[in-house]
């Protein structure tokens, strides 16, 4: 069990919130992580996994103005699918992220690039990560980055 994700759900599941998940390159890897811990159904309402443009678009809300001028592995993309993932799954948080798994890059978007965001009521947060590693190495590590910012917008509450 991971702890990140065993401490997601035991402070989130104190604090009686819950959770959703907007993944893309990781492919649902967060929601695995939460539900492997006891418990987690208390607090992990359920994740979306938008890996192409039309879902994060259609399911998620992502404008399409935003992916054309921005990318999908960006900020405000990012942002978007965590207030869309919000919206959709009716939780009190919710965390997305879009990235490069690598081994391609190129140098503005390196291979283990990856946006992360939290969207709340009362906050929104995103960072940029580039891991080292080959594909799994960097999906492990964007998705221990999200947990550790569901963590952090926590403690911001």
């Amino acid at each position: 069990m991971n702890d990140l994700a065993k401490q997601v759900v035991e402070r989130m599941t104190a604090e009686g919130l819950t959770l959703g998940t907007a993944e893309s390159t990781i492919g649902g890897l967060i929601g695995h992580l939460l539900t492997d811990v006891p418990g987690s159904s208390k607090v992990f309402v359920g994740g979306i996994t938008a890996y192409h443009g039309r879902p994060k678009m259609a399911l998620l809300n992502v404008p399409a103005e935003t992916l054309r001028d921005h990318g999908s592995v960006s900020e405000e993309a990012t942002r978007a699918m965590a207030r869309g993932g919000r919206a959709a799954l009716q939780t009190d948080l919710c965390v997305a992220e879009s990235g490069i798994a690598g081994p391609s890059s190129n140098p503005d978007r390196p291979g283990g690039l990856y946006w992360i965001a939290v969207s709340g009521a009362d906050t929104e947060v995103a960072e940029r990560h580039v891991f080292p590693g080959d594909r799994e190495a960097t999906k492990i590590a964007a998705a221990e980055a999200c947990l550790r910012l569901v963590l952090a917008s926590l403690d911001r509450r």
